[in-house]
């Protein structure tokens, strides 16, 4: 066995493993990092026509640049694309500082007595009217509270798909940095076996320093998943947190509103029925954040889609450079050539020796398959074959102890190497990535839009009944102080008319009195 030739393919190896470090240091960003469109010149990347949307940042042209979300554009066009809960919450905004301020217009104003000619045209229906407002108010209240359980509940579903997503893509870089800690340990090996001979200081020290950058990078994937999988965390806590606040509080308010009003606590009433507006108006924004979410989801998961079919070419080519470590793989291919053809000229040696001293020795066993396919047979050896790593103790009786050590050592190293190369070959090939993203697009992505759209088709049905409820109650309350204000009036007036007939009264008894005496 010739030092060179076991040195070149260890090196060979290590090449590999040192390119696949650094370019999967970008996979642990991969939920909020770089997904920028890769630039194919024999083949254009595929685009959605659902990317194409309204640019509110560039006078309202058309967002035509993909799933980007580096891109400031791509950004500002997806949540555009709520722009109609937003625009009707800013409208119920303005209507309501419209109708306060006719509120304030009318009670400091107005002249009283024009409104007590109105409120004595309305005095006749107030019973009538009462009755309808009550049993509309009751009927909105339940459905409102029907709505609410619906957001919640599609809320907390929506939200426990999310992170299991997020889960998924962590587990991924965690994987992928376990890997390289899995290969280091066993260039740690590697490096401890060269030490034992003259032969493998040099060798020991290429490792030494290999070994501990893998280990920098496989630490860098480890901080940037940490790191983004506290943002995305975060994100994820701060809709799901915010949206049930919202909801839950205007559940609180729905009700009390109706018990108020019931219980006719006129001021209770009219607190209320501004602090429900101002839910509605949170409502409606949340109905478009909800849908600008969903269009998201869609986005996400057709990249996903675009990346299954082609993970060269597919617009996640810049977070995950697959077609980088494509470039990898011929070297991956020379290695497991060099190894097959080490094993198969141990083998013939092994014949020979069969053959002109009789010795009945066992094969080893080649765990690559014959040429051009190279594949990796993990754990298929015939039976009369032994591993690589098994040589040593078949050849310990036939050498000296020098000879042994360095046998061990070679053969240790070739081993720990072919343990690791089914990682190595995930690597290069991307296949831990696009593993995790199948499990995403089969399991995932469907639900995961089905919920968002849950949330927010019924955030919908919830602001429309709030507005109606809301209108209700305030034509309630104005009902009621149109009828107190002429029923006050109506009563002072009697009062007055009362006292001057009690006073003519008296007077008139008097002057009775004078003329008798």
């Amino acid at each position: 066995m010739e030092f060179p030739h076991r040195t070149k393919l260890v090196l060979s190896l290590f090449s590999i493993l040192t390119l696949s470090a650094f370019n999967f240091t970008h996979v642990s960003g991969l939920s909020g990092r770089q997904l920028l469109q890769a630039e194919n010149t024999s083949e254009p990347i595929r685009h959605s026509d659902d990317t194409v949307r309204v640019d509110p940042l560039d006078h309202f042209n058309k967002y035509k640049g993909g799933f980007d979300i580096t891109n400031k554009h791509y950004w500002s066009s997806t949540i555009f694309t709520g722009i109609p809960g937003y625009a009707i919450g800013v409208v119920w905004l303005l209507c309501g500082i419209g109708y306060g301020g006719f509120l304030v217009v009318t009670t400091f104003w107005c002249k009283s007595g024009n409104r007590k000619l109105k409120k004595k045209k309305r005095f006749s229906c107030y019973k009538h009217c009462y009755l309808w407002h009550i049993l509309l108010a009751s009927f909105f209240t339940i459905l409102a509270i029907v709505a609410s359980g619906l957001v919640l509940g599609g809320n907390v579903k929506f939200h426990s798909r999310a992170s299991t997503v997020v889960d998924i893509v962590i587990e991924t870089a965690n994987n992928a940095s376990g890997t390289i800690y899995n290969t280091t340990g066993a260039m740690r090996n590697i490096r401890e076996n060269l030490e034992t001979v003259v032969v493998g200081f040099q060798a020991s020290n290429l490792l030494t320093s290999t070994s501990d950058q893998l280990d920098d990078e496989a630490a860098d994937i480890e901080t940037e998943a940490r790191k983004n999988r506290r943002l995305i965390d975060k994100g994820l806590n701060i809709v799901y947190i915010i949206t049930t606040v919202i909801v839950s509080l205007n559940l609180v308010a729905v009700i009390a509103l109706s018990v108020s009003g019931f219980l006719k606590f006129r001021r209770a009433v009219h607190w209320l029925i501004v602090f429900c507006w101002f839910l509605t108006i949170l409502c409606w924004f949340s109905f478009g954040i909800y849908f600008f979410l969903e269009n998201f989801a869609g986005d996400t998961c057709t990249a996903l889609e675009d990346f299954q079919q082609d993970p060269y070419n597919s617009s996640l080519s810049s977070i995950l450079p697959c077609d980088e470590l494509l470039s990898a793989k011929p070297v991956l291919s020379n290695v497991s050539a060099g190894i097959y053809d080490l094993v198969n000229e141990v083998n013939s040696n092994i014949t020979s020796l069969q053959q002109t001293m009789s010795l009945n020795l066992v094969y080893v066993c080649n765990p690559f398959s014959a040429p051009p396919e190279y594949k990796y047979l993990q754990g298929n050896c015939p039976e009369n074959t032994i591993p690589i790593g098994e040589i040593p103790k078949a050849l310990k009786v036939f050498i000296s102890t020098s000879n042994f050590k360095t046998v061990e050592a070679y053969t240790t190293s070739i081993q720990n190497l072919l343990n690791a190369y089914p990682g190595m070959e995930d690597l290069v090939e991307c296949q831990t990535v696009k593993d995790a993203f199948s499990e995403i697009l089969i399991k995932h992505c469907e639900p995961l839009k089905r919920y968002v759209r849950m949330v927010w088709v019924a955030m919908v049905f919830l602001s429309v009944i709030m507005v109606v409820l809301v209108l209700v109650w305030t034509t309630k309350a104005r009902h009621e102080r149109s009828y107190h204000s002429s029923d006050g009036s109506v009563k002072h007036h009697i009062a007055a008319a009362n006292m001057l007939d009690s006073g003519m009264a008296k007077a008139s008894n008097g002057n009775t009195d004078h003329t008798l005496v």
